[in-house]
């Protein structure tokens, strides 16, 4: 395990807040995971964005997930140089499939023994981040669902 940085050194695991991903971190720190859908092709995307990815509208809102989703791929990750991330070494980076469609990048926690498997079913949990100074954010991450 590397040793910790010091406390003054920048952090790369903070995400810079603003007022329209305000909703999305209120709602993590409440333990709920939101997407993005599109009021007008009706498609639901994530990470949060102000437009459609899809049809390029700008009338889209945010919504619930289920919180449900499938792995797609993971990497454990045994460096990393970045602060904090090298006292975390090893941990397990992976893309999910929500069970709404969207894939998306997180951490995957609790890997069963056997490793993890593609298609594996997951199910959101939320981290809160150590943040120095102020209140930091709770950032989603994925556990195994147990059969």
């Amino acid at each position: 395990m590397s040793p910790a940085p010091p406390a003054d050194a920048p952090r790369f695991d903070l995400p810079e807040i603003d007022a329209f991903t305000r909703p999305y971190w209120d709602a993590a720190a409440g333990g709920r995971l939101l997407i993005r859908r599109c009021a007008d092709c009706g498609r639901v995307h994530h990470y949060p964005r102000e437009f459609c990815p899809y049809c390029w509208s700008e009338d889209v809102g945010w919504e619930e997930a289920s919180g449900a989703a499938t792995l797609y791929t993971w990497s454990v990750v045994h460096r990393n140089d970045l602060p904090p991330f090298g006292a975390r070494v090893p941990y397990t980076a992976a893309v999910v499939d929500l069970a709404e469609g969207p894939r998306m990048m997180t951490e995957l926690i609790e890997a069963p023994e056997g490793g993890p498997r593609v298609g594996m079913r997951l199910r959101v949990a939320f981290r809160s981040v150590d943040a120095a100074e102020g209140t930091a954010p709770a950032v989603p991450v994925f556990r195994p669902l147990l059969a």
